[in-house]
């Protein structure tokens, strides 16, 4: 019987993707010990405000075209048939169900696992998964207290990006450049469909 494969599961807005994205997932496959690592394109995360939110399948598209042909890389929209809000333990429990060959590795920035024991059944999913932390700026790289002693979580030390989604949505806003924080693709999706426009 071969070996399930590791998974890593990168769950996120991606409202929308950028290069800071990008660079930390091409680092997590080369240095993470993960096979292949899915894009999971969140419809709406209870912690944020939908409002900000493009839609569903244009955030989509935009981690399709950001990806494109890495095959270690894959966009997935598993949430969007799920019932809303999305909850990270349900999604996981749903795909170790369907994807019974795959080990499923929980990606997440160092300000989220600071901030875990706000999500649903938390105690469940360190317990239960691997966890990858990669570091953000402003978070310092240790475990909080609420989580000391848990062997299944582990820093990489992926570069720091001092950029955001929100940061660029604010520039589309104030009509300023923002190219370079995107691909060419990504880029020209969002100015072609006129997204983060105020309305």
């Amino acid at each position: 019987m071969s070996a399930q494969k590791k998974t890593g599961l990168f769950f996120g807005s991606f409202n929308p993707i950028h290069v800071g994205h990008l660079i930390i997932a091409g680092h997590l496959i080369s240095d993470a010990q993960i096979e292949e690592l899915w894009m999971v394109v969140s419809p709406q995360n209870p912690l944020k405000d939908k409002k900000s939110l493009a839609n569903d399948y244009d955030r989509l598209r935009m981690v399709e075209m950001a990806i494109g042909e890495n095959i270690a890389i894959k966009a997935s929209n598993i949430e969007f048939a799920l019932p809303k809000p999305s909850y990270t333990i349900d999604t996981l429990t749903y795909l170790r169900e369907k994807y019974p060959h795959k080990t499923f590795v929980l990606v997440m920035g160092g300000d989220n696992i600071h901030s875990i024991n706000k999500w649903k059944n938390w105690e469940s999913l360190i317990s239960d998964y691997e966890i990858i932390v990669y570091n953000r700026p402003g978070n310092a790289p240790e475990l909080p207290d609420f989580v000391a002693g848990t062997h299944n979580i582990r820093f990489v030390d992926a570069p720091l990006l001092d950029i955001s989604s929100s940061y660029i949505r604010q520039r589309i806003a104030d009509k300023k450049e923002f190219r370079y924080m995107v691909t060419d693709a990504v880029y020209n999706y969002i100015t072609d469909n006129h997204l983060y426009k105020q309305k």
